[in-house]
């Protein structure tokens, strides 16, 4: 028989339409020999709707796809998800979202209140991952190495920001001013003159009430997934991105416009710089407790130190997310990644 799993995507995070996307590609790979799936879309105000299979998620003419629309309200309780009065016969959900409210922790606290078996981390675990400063905490208490930089609070600039602005002198220029909880690289920006340094605390304060200031590395930007099949936690083959010149760093738009990236898989590097990478991938996953799957950013200087950037709980699951490429890259096709997460 079946197992009847309920895709969620989009929510009132900044990543919403990227949510829409990477429900777009598991939709189109599930396995529906084994599974029977159903869309449910959150607006960005938080409303929950069963969307037919066939809504419109994909990129047309440019434009990002979005939820909205009058469709059936789905309903949250203790006792499961209802649409209709009737209570809706999920097995399992798989929750495609980004960010905000999808990587935070919110959605995994009401998931768990529901009582039905999601995909992807807990609740501690994603809260550790979101927050920049938390997670790199934990990186570093396991031998991890982060980007030089401090931490600043929106109340701390208020009220100390010429300070502050004197404080990050050691760091040197060009540094990256960061939202501590923001995704896609939304609320961060590249600083390379100090006279930008004001309008960019502003641009990341706009994101979040907690910033991080961190030096420029100077290096190779290199990914790794993580996937737990069953008991055993591993780490695919690295890959490389390589950014059109056009963009100054990795941001938003390169990340999600058609050709402005590529990734090479395996990354370009000694055999014994990729297996590192692979192992600080995975002990960055336990260092959160992290669960079912993540993908690890890292840079490789040229000297081949490794420095951790990030780590993500939800990566993307779009046509040209970097997550199910590497997997491919290392044996396990798209549909028996999503197979596996599943189980």
């Amino acid at each position: 028989m079946k197992k009847r799993v309920a895709i969620l995507c989009g929510g009132p995070g900044s990543e919403h339409e990227i949510s829409c996307l990477s429900a777009a590609g598991v939709l189109s790979a599930i396995d529906r020999t084994r599974y029977e799936p159903m869309l449910i879309g959150i607006t960005r105000e938080g409303n929950w709707m069963l969307l037919p299979l066939d809504y419109p998620l994909s990129m047309r003419n440019k434009l990002l796809p979005s939820i909205s629309g009058d469709f059936p309200e789905v309903t949250r309780t203790r006792g499961g998800l209802s649409c209709g009065g009737e209570k809706l016969p999920i097995d399992r959900i798989f929750p495609v979202l980004h960010g905000t409210y999808g990587e935070d922790g919110q959605l995994q606290r009401e998931l768990a209140l529901v009582g039905i078996k999601y995909v992807g981390s807990a609740a501690a675990a994603s809260e550790i991952a979101m927050d920049k400063a938390e997670s790199k905490n934990a990186f570093a208490r396991h031998g991890i190495q982060g980007a030089p930089g401090i931490t600043v609070t929106e109340d701390e600039w208020k009220k100390n920001s010429l300070q502050i602005q004197e404080d990050i002198a050691y760091l040197g220029l060009p540094l990256f001013v960061k939202a501590a909880r923001g995704g896609s690289s939304r609320g961060t920006v590249k600083v390379k003159d100090y006279q930008d340094f004001p309008a960019a605390m502003a641009e990341a304060l706009s994101y979040d009430s907690k910033v991080l200031i961190e030096s420029a590395i100077v290096g190779a930007e290199v990914e790794c997934a993580v996937l737990q099949v069953g008991r055993e936690t591993k780490a695919s083959l690295p890959g490389m991105v390589w950014i059109d010149p056009h963009f100054e760093f990795y941001d938003f738009e390169a990340k999600y416009l058609d050709g402005a990236t590529r990734i090479d898989i395996p990354a370009p590097f000694d055999p014994l710089v990729n297996k590192a990478i692979r192992e600080y991938a995975v002990k960055a996953f336990k260092a959160i407790g992290a669960s079912g799957l993540a993908r690890v950013d890292f840079f490789v200087t040229p000297t081949n130190e490794i420095i951790i950037n990030e780590i993500n709980t939800m990566p993307g699951f779009t046509p040209t997310s970097a997550f199910p490429k590497m997997w491919a890259a290392s044996g396990i096709a798209y549909k028996e990644v999503i197979t596996t997460l599943l189980r």
